[in-house]
């Protein structure tokens, strides 16, 4: 098979691969399992994520994405390889020109290390493309209209709000607050309410199953097995929504903060759109209960989750790969 374009979106959470023609073809954590005497990569992805807190000492599961940005070099070039050799897209003829999304202000150094694990993975012309404007792509946005539109991209480690007009960023603003400090959050609050010692897993399901932000919003509870801290022993306790609203209150005002700011600096004219449009929320943190409802109500302008928010990037990564010579490109010179 000739090499094809593909579109990465290379997560702190997750890696998703849109393949041009064949849509969203691989969708896994961001996960590497490794022998720690070793350093012998044991596995990725899925299977890596089971192993997440229930490893023996020789074996750790490491996430080589931080806060949007390369944390461990060899390790993201490793997950990166396998989930390419998964999907069975390159081949001895040509290579497949890749296009990966990166948060609006990391450094030239952070972009080029980014550049170089995708062609050491076998990428032939490696393009950065800023992860809110391919979001506000993939979530329907036309950005290519002189007329404003705002996007707030929660991923994993990074939150990028944008506002976008003619196919280019305004203004923006990137913060390492999302998913990943909600998780720590809910494990700090139990651990320092009850006494109890909680995993990451844990933490996240509390999140999905009984979280929110907003005020009233939700009345759910949960129960939730841990480790005492007093006796050493297991022990479950249970937690509401209104706890995790209290133990998520000061991230996500972080998060709204960072909105009004970005809004602040947008030209009058762009701020009438958006009152029109309103605001788009994507990534993994829009599915968090009561966002939505938490901003419109702090920004006063309608908040709208998008389809599938955790694809965005990805499906956004194909329609710019489909006009990839038409639109124009950032290509990150050697």
């Amino acid at each position: 098979m000739f090499g094809r374009d593909i579109g990465i979106d290379l997560g702190t959470a997750n890696v998703l691969i849109y393949v041009k023609g064949n849509g969203i073809v691989l969708d896994e954590p961001s996960v590497v399992a490794v022998e720690t005497s070793t350093n012998r990569v044991l596995a990725v992805g899925d299977e890596a994520f089971r192993m997440v807190g229930r490893t023996p000492g020789n074996i750790v599961a490491v996430r080589p994405m931080r806060d949007g940005v390369i944390a461990d070099f060899e390790l993201t070039e490793s997950m990166l390889k396998h989930f390419l050799n998964k999907i069975k897209l390159k081949s001895v003829f040509s290579k497949p020109r890749i296009l990966i999304c990166c948060p609006t202000n990391i450094t030239s150094v952070e972009q080029k290390a980014i550049r170089q694990a995708a062609e050491k993975s076998g990428g032939k012309n490696v393009y950065l493309e800023e992860e809110p404007k391919v979001a506000a792509i993939g979530a329907g946005m036309d950005i290519f209209q002189p007329s404003g539109n705002m996007v707030v991209d929660i991923g994993g480690g990074t939150t990028d709000v944008a506002v976008l007009s003619m196919g280019d960023i305004v203004t923006a603003s990137s913060i390492k607050v999302a998913g990943d400090r909600f998780d720590q959050d809910i494990l700090t609050y139990v651990k320092k309410k009850y006494k109890l010692l909680i995993g990451e897993r844990t933490a996240e399901n509390i999140k999905k199953e009984v979280a929110t932000v907003f005020p009233g919003a939700r009345s759910e509870e949960i129960d939730i097995r841990g480790r005492d801290m007093v006796s050493g022993l297991p022990r479950t306790i249970s937690v509401n929504s209104d706890e995790i609203q209290e133990a998520l209150q000061e991230s996500v005002s972080v998060i709204v903060q960072a909105s009004k700011q970005v809004l602040e600096q947008t030209p009058p004219e762009l701020s009438a759109d958006i009152i029109d449009r309103g605001v788009i929320l994507t990534g993994g943190g829009a599915l968090l209960h009561g966002i939505d409802l938490l901003l419109a109500d702090q920004l006063k302008v309608p908040v709208l989750i998008a389809d599938e928010p955790m694809h965005c990037v990805a499906k956004g990564t194909g329609i710019i790969l489909e006009n990839l010579d038409k639109m124009s490109k950032k290509r990150v010179q050697i």
